[in-house]
């Protein structure tokens, strides 16, 4: 893995090229710093919105998605103190001919639409060299510190073999690099097992390493076996002993249980006699309605029927 860091923690103003001509910096138009102070709160307040977008080709191809969020937040200063802040949030992620690329923008405003903090990461995953940049600004005082650091490839070593704790170990050897503006290049490689263990580690032109000394447990991709599949049978509880031993417990408890409540209560018994005593002299056709018409009279509810009798006798299922 190569990776180049440039003006790390230099401020913007004192990066000037060797040799070259110092260019002035560039100043603020005045008109656009008036607009920005007369802005009010209320108008302030149109700035806060969330939206996704679709990407497309110039045929009308998707080809990803960028999403824009604004909105109010908290920003820490340097000596700890919360300020109100406008938090700005942006990021996309599609496709360059069939190669993923994306973007992100992290940033924090004040008040006054000055800026205080921002991140920002762009990548491409080309097949053979994969790229990576990443920018920050930080505000200190009335100037900007900046930081950039941009990340190019992979060097792979290939396959080696080492020993570890008196075993053979097969090992993938990743180098990576880092270069500055100032100072030499910095390399390092690193020996990974097979699931990823770290087991050495180098940076070259240090007479010392970093070694495991005891041969890890290497974890083993779990294979997921496909779920069984049950047919459905109906349930046959009769010839389950547990539930059918469960269904006669049950059937016991509830003929107890029945049998004690007419025990206490022997006018139940009594009514139930009368009823079917006048069942079996009348032999209705509709037995439902007679058993209605016999219990009527016994529901608190229902009006009190007319001394004299009557040929329209009350319907009791009105």
């Amino acid at each position: 893995m190569s990776s180049k860091v440039y003006s790390t923690g230099s401020r913007a103003k004192d990066h000037q090229p060797t040799g070259v001509e110092c260019l002035p910096l560039p100043e603020a138009n005045a008109e656009a710093i008036d607009f920005l102070s007369s802005l009010h709160e209320e108008e302030l307040q149109m700035l806060f919105f969330s939206e996704s977008l679709a990407m497309v080709s110039d045929t009308g191809e998707p080809q990803g998605e960028l999403t824009i969020e604004v909105q109010r937040g908290k920003y820490q200063e340097k000596l700890g103190v919360l300020t109100s802040c406008l938090f700005v949030h942006a990021f996309s992620r599609g496709f360059l001919d069939k190669m993923l690329c994306g973007n992100s923008l992290l940033g924090y405003l004040s008040e006054k639409l000055e800026l205080m903090e921002q991140h920002s990461q762009d990548f491409i995953k080309f097949l053979i060299l994969p790229m990576e940049r990443k920018t920050s600004l930080l505000k200190q005082d009335d100037q900007l510190a900046v930081t950039r650091s941009i990340k190019e490839g992979e060097q792979d070593l290939g396959f080696q073999t080492i020993q570890v704790d008196h075993q053979q170990a097969e090992v993938f050897i990743v180098e990576q690099t880092v270069h500055s503006e100032e100072g030499i290049p910095m390399s390092c490689q690193y020996y990974l097992l097979s699931d990823g263990h770290l087991a050495k580690r180098i940076q070259v032109g240090s007479p010392g390493c970093c070694i495991i000394t005891k041969m890890p447990i290497l974890r083993e991709v779990d294979e997921i076996e496909p779920r069984p599949v049950f047919e459905k049978k109906p349930p046959v509880w009769e010839e389950d002993m547990e539930l059918y031993s469960k269904f006669l417990d049950r059937k016991e408890e509830l003929r107890l249980g029945h049998a004690s409540y007419l025990r206490q209560h022997p006018e139940a018994h009594a009514l139930i006699s009368d009823f079917l005593l006048f069942l079996l002299l009348r032999q209705p056709e509709d037995v439902v309605t007679f058993a209605a018409e016999f219990f009527g009279p016994f529901d608190p509810r229902r009006p009190s029927s007319p001394a004299l009798g009557s040929s329209h006798r009350p319907n009791p299922f009105r």
